[in-house]
């Protein structure tokens, strides 16, 4: 970053801004990984459940809000399959500070993170396993961080060849 006719002013406030963007793109980058992993069935390697798809596909995202299509009925099969180029385009929109919300929209949706024992209206007896794929994807924030960084370092390095 030494050039003879740029201030010192000048060239720290390049770093800064370079730095910003890093973050930014750590932070964006992060946030997807998390989806991602949430999302991962078990044939893939993951912990989530997908019969019909309609789970997988009622993932939703939004910045600083829920949102907005919250519960959907648990019936049915989806409108569409789930699209991470949809999220990714909603990610793209948070800055640091923000907060990315998650959720997926379907009823039964918590009953498969965290199980569920007991009886339904209609009297048929449940015994949900809990899959825990959102907080195991959470747990992992700190590797998923660090994955991200050393993304961004590799991208980084890339252009300044």
């Amino acid at each position: 970053m030494a050039v003879s006719n740029v201030s010192f002013a000048s060239q720290v406030e390049e770093w800064v801004r370079d730095t910003e963007k890093r973050m930014i793109a750590v932070f964006r980058t992060s946030a997807s990984m998390v989806i991602k992993d949430m999302q991962k069935t078990r044939f893939e390697g993951g912990l989530n459940r997908i019969d019909t798809g309609a789970h997988l596909a009622s993932m939703q995202v939004g910045i600083n809000t829920p949102p907005q299509d919250a519960i959907k009925k648990a019936t049915g099969k989806p409108s569409a399959p789930f699209n991470m180029g949809a999220v990714d385009a909603v990610i793209a929109g948070a800055e640091i500070g923000d907060t990315i919300v998650a959720s997926y929209g379907m009823a039964y949706s918590l009953r498969l993170e965290y199980g569920f024992e007991g009886t339904d209206s209609l009297g048929r007896k449940y015994n949900q396993k809990p899959y825990a794929f959102v907080r195991t994807a959470a747990q992992r924030w700190p590797q998923i961080v660090e994955k991200a960084t050393e993304l961004a370092k590799a991208r980084s390095a890339a252009r300044n060849k």
